[in-house]
């Protein structure tokens, strides 16, 4: 069965409007369930073209089991996460079920994260009928960082590429760029500001919004700027009067609109909240989607990260205000910009005791250029409008926003999850910022996942909390 080919311009498209609506939070072994479903993060698919191609699926095989007659491949990576030391190493089958002969070749090609051409190889293949031909490719590569790599079959009844990415010695790598020397002094001023606005904390009770085993409140506080930030919170219903929960706090994707997240777990408070130009929390800021990212980019000191982060440093300080919450037990979980801003506020509050990032943006900011179109074409958009304005001088107020440079000063434990075919939070920069890291740590990697991350790491995340915590 032929497959239309598939338009990438329009399919990138397609994935960044899905990608503002990230919100990878949690399920967890709590098993949350959203009152207001966020959408889900894109798969990111093969590049399946030409006669006989069909769609890829979420293993290294293009095999339809709809057509089980027609050609099909399955590419296999010899490691787990395409993880490698001098050379990267995969073995190429294609099935031929038919009654022809299939003459062609199979090659590969490989490119830097910003596609340039490196090396690559074809191989003549010959492939009798209802048989079929495994071909063991090992690509050397010495420099460590990761690689794209196509694969493509050209044969008589069937062309496919199928695009990888591989890592060698991700562990060696970081980045050239340094984070500016008055960096912590910055961040410090910055907290020292947030500290002179009067938190005004409210909680409203929202009965209507309850379920059979939790209630939910609507919270409201002030923030950098005396910004009025919302969001909000649901509290297990038990008997005991005196427990304290603990807590996790959900942080939002890139203009998602969180909302009450209900859960089965009697011990844990569910915190989301919406930072400043999100959801409940738009008000002097009301960007449209595209904008929120360059907001103020112009000036260091009113960048729109600036009073995001901060937001969620005085939900921190809420949580700390709470007699029935636990204040020695808080989890900072979010994915997309919600895993930037987990990062961040665990870099810059240490009340914060344990850090969930996935497929964290704006990782590694200078070496983004030439790797991913959003954000740097935003921003490049928006210098264009502003004269005066250059990208240099947007890069280094960015600098004081890298989630690298955030790195080093996280102290508590800390999960990260990465896709490396994220076409937003490539994993050289998500490695970048990795490597930084000198707290425990653990990183799982989805070798064929985008900007996302699996129900695997959810659990995980869900088992690594409760262990942590104490909660059994």
């Amino acid at each position: 069965m032929n497959r239309r080919p598939l338009n990438l311009k329009q399919e990138m498209k397609t994935v960044k409007r899905s990608m503002i609506m990230v919100f990878c939070l949690t399920a967890m072994l709590i098993t949350l369930r959203p009152l207001a479903k966020a959408a889900a993060c894109p798969r990111m698919q093969d590049d399946t073209t030409k006669k006989g191609a069909k769609p890829g699926s979420d293993e290294d095989s293009n095999n339809n089991s709809s057509d089980a007659n027609a050609v099909s491949t399955v590419l296999t990576a010899h490691d787990k996460n395409a993880f490698f030391d001098r050379s990267a190493s995969y073995t190429f089958e294609i099935k031929n079920p038919t009654d022809d002969v299939q003459d062609g070749t199979v090659s590969y090609q490989v490119f830097t994260e910003t596609g340039r051409k490196l090396n690559g190889s074809v191989v003549k293949v010959h492939i009798n009928k209802k048989s079929s031909g495994v071909y063991d490719f090992d690509i050397p590569e010495d420099k460590p960082g990761f690689y794209k790599v196509n694969f493509m079959v050209n044969v008589s009844d069937y062309d496919d590429t199928t695009r990888r990415v591989f890592g060698i010695r991700p562990d060696e790598i970081h980045s050239q760029y340094a984070k500016p020397a008055d960096f912590d002094q910055f961040w410090a001023d910055t907290k020292a500001q947030l500290a002179k606005i009067a938190p005004n904390f409210k909680v409203i009770p929202v009965p209507k919004m309850n379920s059979d085993n939790r209630k939910v409140y609507a919270i409201e506080m002030q923030s950098l700027d005396n910004y009025t930030i919302r969001g909000w919170m649901t509290i297990p219903i038990i008997h005991d009067k005196n427990h304290k929960f603990s807590v996790l706090l959900g942080l939002p994707g890139y203009q998602v609109d969180l909302q009450p997240l209900m859960g089965l777990d009697n011990d844990l408070a569910i915190i989301t909240l919406n930072v400043r130009g999100q959801g409940t929390s738009r008000g002097p800021i009301n960007t449209r989607k595209d904008e929120y990212i360059f907001f103020r980019v112009e000036d260091k000191n009113r960048y729109v990260m600036r009073g995001a982060i901060m937001d969620c440093l005085r939900c921190v300080d809420f949580i700390c205000s709470q007699p029935y919450l636990r204040h020695d037990q808080i989890l900072a979980s979010g994915g997309s910009m919600g895993g930037y801003l987990a990062l961040a506020t665990a870099s810059l509050d240490k009340r914060v005791k344990l850090c969930s990032a996935q497929n964290p943006i704006l990782c590694d900011v200078r070496n983004l250029k030439g790797e991913v179109n959003w954000p740097i074409t935003s921003f490049e958009k928006y210098i264009a409008t502003k004269p005066g304005l250059t990208y240099d001088k947007v890069m280094d107020n960015l600098d004081y926003y890298d989630g690298k440079n955030f790195a080093a000063n996280i102290t508590c434990p800390m999960i990260m999850g990465i896709g490396l075919l994220d076409p937003y939070a490539p994993p050289n920069n998500e490695y970048a910022t990795y490597n930084g890291i000198t707290a425990k740590k653990r990183i799982l990697v989805f070798r064929d996942l985008g900007h996302e991350v699996s129900q695997v790491y959810k659990n995980l995340e869900g088992r690594w909390m409760r262990d942590n915590f104490a909660l059994f």
